[in-house]
């Protein structure tokens, strides 16, 4: 090999790790906010519908882009969609800090809707695109694990800031407000692996697309995205509100440390999960999920609270392998110039399913309680789980 050639490799590789920092950091942003909900629901005042909504709103947002601009980055190049992206997350995060009223958080959370719905797809295109060729696979195995590890993360932060410093706002905010305008430069010095080409406009029309040769395999596996990201938002949505009123508990820590049993359960399943063939990572997420959510309702209705905790490591086991699992089935069928597109009908499964359903328990919640809206939504994630498992096992052999 020539020094030229070792010297890109490195570039390379050093480009890949940077980018799987950049996806960790850009979910810990989108946990931050959680542990700080019922604080301003009490300090600006609204109801746990509008809260639900204050997090849909975001979803929103997020879908609107990735059907408008996810594969922007497929006509323009990575690096300037990363850098845009990671300085309009930053100012998001700006506006979110400085928000006093309902129609502030609206708006903080549509601006940065926007940046992680540039951001998805075109980090985790960028991760496969500089995925180092001794570690193939080694793309999805990281852009599965890092997103939970990402979210687990920055709620437990932002929780232990709240129960122990006094300026927990500026220190959450302000923190991650300058680690993303330092992404924003470094992005730049990426090696560019998806050169300008024509088609911009028309790839601006809202759209869906799938390359012909995924479809198939990601279709059979959609039930499998929408059951587990669907449980990701009920407790990035819900999970503070379960703790403080089913629970009793009002320590923010504890209340972020739900966030964090489940995606750092996910992180950690993926990890292992690494060795075990698509088909079977997916299998066990579905089931982890259906048995996860089941104990869930059982802790929620039994108002005991270790054994809701279990549950919660349970759920958030299948939720992470559920979508490991299809994230190993679809990369290997996308061209280099196909990955935009199809992460970004990947993530808006994906989004959809973490933002409608919290929609529809936002709108529940005031006519049927908490413990209701968990149990009714619970009951459609384990339907939702059984039959995405009975689709793989007897969908497919791979």
């Amino acid at each position: 090999m020539s020094a030229t050639d070792i010297r890109s490799e490195r570039v390379h590789r050093t480009g890949f790790y940077l980018v799987l920092t950049g996806v960790a950091l850009m979910m810990a942003g989108a946990s931050a906010p959680s542990p700080f909900y019922p604080i301003l629901q009490s300090q600006i005042g609204f109801s746990p519908a509008v809260m639900t909504g204050i997090f849909a709103i975001y979803t929103i947002a997020l879908l609107c882009t990735l059907l408008i601009a996810g594969s922007l980055s497929d006509h323009i190049g990575r690096r300037p969609v990363l850098s845009g992206a990671f300085a309009v997350l930053a100012i998001s995060l700006v506006m979110f800090w400085q928000a006093d009223t309902v129609t502030a958080l609206l708006y903080a959370r549509v601006v940065q809707g926007v940046a992680s719905g540039l951001l998805l797809s075109t980090l985790s295109a960028a991760a496969v695109d500089l995925e180092p060729a001794d570690k193939p696979g080694s793309a999805a195995i990281w852009t599965s694990v890092l997103p939970l590890g990402g979210l687990g993360i920055g709620a437990l932060a932002s929780g232990a800031i709240l129960d122990f410093s006094s300026a927990a706002k500026p220190e959450v905010f302000g923190g991650l407000i300058v680690i993303y305008a330092v992404l924003s430069g470094l992005v730049l010095l990426l090696p560019e692996t998806a050169p300008r080409h024509e088609g911009l406009l028309s790839a601006l029309r809202p759209r869906m697309g799938l390359p012909k040769s995924a479809r198939t395999t990601f279709l059979r596996s959609a039930p499998a995205v929408f059951a587990g990201w669907a449980t990701g938002g009920l407790y990035l949505s819900l999970g503070a509100p379960i703790i403080a009123q089913v629970f009793g508990v009002t320590d923010h820590l504890l209340q972020a440390l739900v966030i964090t049993l489940l995606a750092g359960s996910g992180s950690v399943a993926c990890f292992v999960a690494r060795h075990y063939s698509a088909r079977q990572v997916t299998l066990f997420g579905t089931t982890a999920l259906a048995i996860g959510t089941a104990m869930t309702v059982l802790g929620v209705i039994a108002e005991v609270l270790p054994f809701y905790l279990g549950a919660v490591i349970v759920a958030g086991a299948g939720f992470g392998t559920c979508f490991y699992g299809v994230m190993r089935s679809i990369i290997p069928l996308a061209t280099a110039n196909e990955r935009g597109e199809l992460f970004s009908t990947l993530f808006t499964v994906s989004y959809m399913a973490f933002g409608v359903p919290v929609v529809i328990a936002g709108l529940a919640l005031p006519h049927i309680g908490l413990s209701l809206t968990i149990c009714i939504y619970g009951g459609v994630i384990i339907l939702l789980s059984a039959a995405a498992g009975l689709l793989r096992k007897f969908g497919t052999t791979e």
